[in-house]
Protein backbone atom coordinates (compact mmCIF):
# COMPACT_ATOMS: atom_id res chain seq x y z
CA UNK A 1 0.00 0.00 0.00
CA UNK A 2 1.25 3.22 -0.78
CA UNK A 3 3.65 4.96 2.18
CA UNK A 4 4.63 1.13 3.46
CA UNK A 5 7.45 -0.75 2.35
CA UNK A 6 6.55 -4.08 1.66
CA UNK A 7 10.47 -6.24 2.49
CA UNK A 8 11.45 -9.65 3.58
CA UNK A 9 14.26 -9.65 6.00
CA UNK A 10 16.49 -13.03 5.26
CA UNK A 11 18.71 -12.57 8.62
CA UNK A 12 21.87 -10.41 8.77
CA UNK A 13 21.54 -7.42 6.45
CA UNK A 14 20.11 -9.16 3.53
CA UNK A 15 16.29 -7.37 2.62
CA UNK A 16 14.15 -8.09 -0.62
CA UNK A 17 11.59 -5.58 -1.23
CA UNK A 18 8.82 -5.64 -3.12
CA UNK A 19 7.96 -2.53 -5.12
CA UNK A 20 4.26 -1.19 -5.78
CA UNK A 21 4.43 -2.83 -9.59
CA UNK A 22 6.17 -6.02 -8.11
CA UNK A 23 9.74 -5.47 -8.76
CA UNK A 24 11.92 -7.23 -6.41
CA UNK A 25 14.87 -5.23 -5.07
CA UNK A 26 17.54 -7.29 -3.17
CA UNK A 27 20.47 -6.13 -0.89
CA UNK A 28 23.72 -7.39 0.69
CA UNK A 29 22.22 -11.14 -1.07
CA UNK A 30 24.11 -13.24 1.83
CA UNK A 31 21.75 -15.66 1.98
CA UNK A 32 23.91 -18.49 3.22
CA UNK A 33 23.93 -16.47 6.61
CA UNK A 34 22.90 -18.75 9.74
CA UNK A 35 19.78 -17.03 9.95
CA UNK A 36 18.33 -17.55 6.48
CA UNK A 37 15.32 -19.97 5.63
CA UNK A 38 16.52 -19.30 2.12
CA UNK A 39 19.41 -20.42 -0.26
CA UNK A 40 20.80 -18.46 -3.21
CA UNK A 41 19.43 -20.90 -5.55
CA UNK A 42 15.91 -20.03 -4.46
CA UNK A 43 16.10 -16.71 -5.90
CA UNK A 44 14.08 -16.98 -9.18
CA UNK A 45 13.36 -13.03 -9.41
CA UNK A 46 15.89 -9.92 -8.94
CA UNK A 47 14.97 -6.93 -11.26
CA UNK A 48 17.00 -4.61 -9.18
CA UNK A 49 20.69 -5.78 -7.22
CA UNK A 50 21.83 -3.30 -4.28
CA UNK A 51 25.30 -4.37 -2.32
CA UNK A 52 26.71 -1.84 0.30
CA UNK A 53 30.12 -3.09 0.12
CA UNK A 54 32.57 -5.66 -0.92
CA UNK A 55 32.52 -7.75 2.12
CA UNK A 56 31.70 -11.35 1.96
CA UNK A 57 28.68 -11.46 4.26
CA UNK A 58 26.99 -8.24 2.06
CA UNK A 59 28.27 -9.48 -1.46
CA UNK A 60 27.45 -12.73 -0.08
CA UNK A 61 25.51 -15.00 -3.52
CA UNK A 62 25.20 -11.42 -5.56
CA UNK A 63 26.80 -12.30 -8.56
CA UNK A 64 25.80 -15.85 -8.79
CA UNK A 65 22.05 -14.61 -8.50
CA UNK A 66 23.10 -12.31 -11.17
CA UNK A 67 24.44 -14.69 -13.54
CA UNK A 68 20.92 -16.19 -12.76
CA UNK A 69 17.94 -13.24 -13.19
CA UNK A 70 20.11 -10.88 -14.63
CA UNK A 71 19.10 -7.79 -12.53
CA UNK A 72 19.96 -3.99 -13.25
CA UNK A 73 22.97 -3.54 -10.54
CA UNK A 74 23.95 0.26 -9.81
CA UNK A 75 27.36 -0.21 -8.34
CA UNK A 76 30.17 2.01 -6.80
CA UNK A 77 32.79 2.78 -9.53
CA UNK A 78 35.10 -0.22 -8.53
CA UNK A 79 32.72 -2.80 -7.37
CA UNK A 80 30.97 -2.51 -11.37
CA UNK A 81 34.54 -2.78 -12.91
CA UNK A 82 34.72 -6.04 -11.48
CA UNK A 83 31.37 -7.24 -12.24
CA UNK A 84 32.20 -6.47 -15.78
CA UNK A 85 34.72 -9.14 -15.48
CA UNK A 86 32.10 -11.70 -13.40
CA UNK A 87 28.83 -10.59 -15.44
CA UNK A 88 30.28 -10.43 -19.14
CA UNK A 89 27.06 -10.14 -20.55
CA UNK A 90 25.36 -7.64 -18.15
CA UNK A 91 26.50 -4.57 -20.64
CA UNK A 92 24.50 -1.65 -19.41
CA UNK A 93 22.64 -3.56 -16.55
CA UNK A 94 25.59 -3.43 -14.49
CA UNK A 95 25.64 0.63 -13.26
CA UNK A 96 28.62 2.57 -12.38
CA UNK A 97 27.94 5.65 -10.04
CA UNK A 98 29.07 7.05 -6.34
CA UNK A 99 28.37 8.63 -3.21
CA UNK A 100 25.90 11.49 -3.92
CA UNK A 101 24.92 10.07 -7.60
CA UNK A 102 21.27 9.16 -8.47
CA UNK A 103 20.59 6.72 -11.23
CA UNK A 104 17.61 5.25 -12.26
CA UNK A 105 17.00 1.14 -12.12
CA UNK A 106 13.93 -0.46 -13.51
CA UNK A 107 11.96 3.19 -12.73
CA UNK A 108 13.49 3.40 -9.09
CA UNK A 109 15.40 5.92 -8.01
CA UNK A 110 18.57 4.88 -6.19
CA UNK A 111 20.47 7.23 -4.44
CA UNK A 112 24.33 6.18 -3.28
CA UNK A 113 24.85 7.80 0.47
CA UNK A 114 28.00 7.58 2.53
CA UNK A 115 28.53 5.08 5.13
CA UNK A 116 31.31 5.00 7.85
CA UNK A 117 33.28 1.68 7.51
CA UNK A 118 35.42 -0.54 5.45
CA UNK A 119 35.60 -2.79 2.63
CA UNK A 120 36.29 -5.24 0.16
CA UNK A 121 37.17 -8.71 -0.12
CA UNK A 122 40.12 -11.18 0.35
CA UNK A 123 41.54 -12.59 -3.00
CA UNK A 124 42.41 -16.21 -3.11
CA UNK A 125 44.41 -16.16 -6.12
CA UNK A 126 46.19 -12.79 -5.24
CA UNK A 127 46.36 -13.02 -0.83
CA UNK A 128 46.14 -10.20 -0.82
CA UNK A 129 43.01 -8.19 -0.14
CA UNK A 130 40.83 -7.09 -3.31
CA UNK A 131 39.44 -3.65 -3.25
CA UNK A 132 35.83 -3.30 -4.47
CA UNK A 133 35.16 0.28 -3.58
CA UNK A 134 34.63 1.99 -0.53
CA UNK A 135 31.25 1.06 1.53
CA UNK A 136 27.97 2.78 0.71
CA UNK A 137 24.03 3.11 1.76
CA UNK A 138 21.56 3.78 -0.78
CA UNK A 139 18.63 5.95 -0.50
CA UNK A 140 15.22 4.10 -2.55
CA UNK A 141 12.24 5.88 -4.21
CA UNK A 142 9.43 3.64 -4.87
CA UNK A 143 6.99 3.89 -7.77
CA UNK A 144 4.50 5.88 -5.53
CA UNK A 145 6.84 8.27 -4.24
CA UNK A 146 7.81 6.40 -0.63
CA UNK A 147 11.78 5.83 0.01
CA UNK A 148 13.78 3.40 2.49
CA UNK A 149 17.61 3.83 3.69
CA UNK A 150 19.67 1.01 3.49
CA UNK A 151 22.65 2.09 5.57
CA UNK A 152 24.89 -1.11 5.09
CA UNK A 153 27.32 -1.58 7.51
CA UNK A 154 27.89 2.58 9.39
CA UNK A 155 29.51 3.57 12.54
CA UNK A 156 27.28 6.65 13.54
CA UNK A 157 28.24 9.96 12.02
CA UNK A 158 27.07 13.23 11.57
CA UNK A 159 26.02 13.10 8.16
CA UNK A 160 23.23 10.85 8.95
CA UNK A 161 21.15 14.30 9.40
CA UNK A 162 21.86 15.53 5.76
CA UNK A 163 20.72 12.90 4.28
CA UNK A 164 17.70 12.72 6.40
CA UNK A 165 16.75 16.53 5.27
CA UNK A 166 18.07 15.94 1.14
CA UNK A 167 16.20 12.39 1.10
CA UNK A 168 13.64 12.25 4.01
CA UNK A 169 13.16 8.37 3.66
CA UNK A 170 10.18 6.77 5.48
CA UNK A 171 11.93 3.39 6.85
CA UNK A 172 15.36 2.84 7.24
CA UNK A 173 17.15 0.04 7.69
CA UNK A 174 19.84 -0.02 10.19
CA UNK A 175 22.56 -2.05 11.68
CA UNK A 176 22.70 -3.17 15.11
CA UNK A 177 24.62 -5.25 16.09
CA UNK A 178 27.46 -3.63 17.40
CA UNK A 179 31.15 -4.42 17.61
CA UNK A 180 31.26 -3.66 13.49
CA UNK A 181 29.13 -1.73 13.42
CA UNK A 182 27.34 0.96 15.62
CA UNK A 183 25.20 -1.17 18.00
CA UNK A 184 21.86 -0.13 19.54
CA UNK A 185 22.47 3.69 21.30
CA UNK A 186 24.00 5.04 18.15
CA UNK A 187 21.42 3.42 16.42
CA UNK A 188 18.81 5.41 18.32
CA UNK A 189 20.81 8.37 17.51
CA UNK A 190 21.08 7.21 13.86
CA UNK A 191 17.12 7.29 14.02
CA UNK A 192 16.39 10.86 15.42
CA UNK A 193 19.11 12.31 12.98
CA UNK A 194 17.04 10.62 10.03
CA UNK A 195 14.15 11.78 11.28
CA UNK A 196 12.44 8.46 10.46
CA UNK A 197 9.00 7.25 12.77
CA UNK A 198 10.09 3.43 11.29
CA UNK A 199 13.06 1.34 11.51
CA UNK A 200 14.22 -2.18 10.87
CA UNK A 201 17.48 -3.20 12.77
CA UNK A 202 19.21 -5.43 10.72
CA UNK A 203 22.78 -6.55 11.15
CA UNK A 204 21.72 -8.35 14.47
CA UNK A 205 21.85 -11.85 15.76
CA UNK A 206 23.46 -13.58 13.07
CA UNK A 207 26.70 -14.63 15.45
CA UNK A 208 26.81 -13.65 19.16
CA UNK A 209 29.06 -10.73 18.40
CA UNK A 210 26.70 -9.05 16.92
CA UNK A 211 24.69 -8.71 20.49
CA UNK A 212 22.19 -5.36 20.17
CA UNK A 213 18.71 -6.11 20.09
CA UNK A 214 15.60 -4.42 18.52
CA UNK A 215 14.40 -4.23 22.47
CA UNK A 216 17.51 -2.18 23.25
CA UNK A 217 16.99 -0.06 20.72
CA UNK A 218 13.59 0.25 21.82
CA UNK A 219 14.92 1.25 25.42
CA UNK A 220 17.34 3.51 23.65
CA UNK A 221 14.86 5.35 21.60
CA UNK A 222 12.59 5.59 24.70
CA UNK A 223 15.85 7.36 26.22
CA UNK A 224 15.84 9.85 24.06
CA UNK A 225 12.51 11.01 23.70
CA UNK A 226 11.42 8.66 20.69
CA UNK A 227 9.54 6.57 22.22
CA UNK A 228 6.60 6.75 19.38
CA UNK A 229 9.57 5.43 16.63
CA UNK A 230 7.95 2.21 15.29
CA UNK A 231 10.90 -0.52 15.33
CA UNK A 232 9.67 -3.10 13.15
CA UNK A 233 11.79 -6.75 13.51
CA UNK A 234 10.14 -9.59 11.80
CA UNK A 235 11.81 -13.16 12.48
CA UNK A 236 13.92 -13.92 9.29
CA UNK A 237 11.89 -15.01 6.32
CA UNK A 238 8.87 -13.12 7.03
CA UNK A 239 7.13 -11.38 5.01
CA UNK A 240 6.51 -7.74 6.18
CA UNK A 241 5.15 -4.21 5.68
CA UNK A 242 6.92 -1.24 7.50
Amino acid sequence: MPGRIDFTWYGHACIEVVTPRDLRVLIDPWLGNPRSPRNAGSIERCDVMLVTHGHSDHLGEAVEIARRTRPVWPAIHELSLWLAEQLPDAGDDVVGFNKGGTVEAKGLSVTMVTADHSAGNWSQEGRVPLYLGEPAGFVVRLEDGTSFYHAGDTALFGDLALIGRLHAPDVAFLPIGGHYTMGPREAAMAVGMLGVQRVVPVHYGTFPILAGTPQQLRDELTRLGLGDVEVIAPEPGEATSA
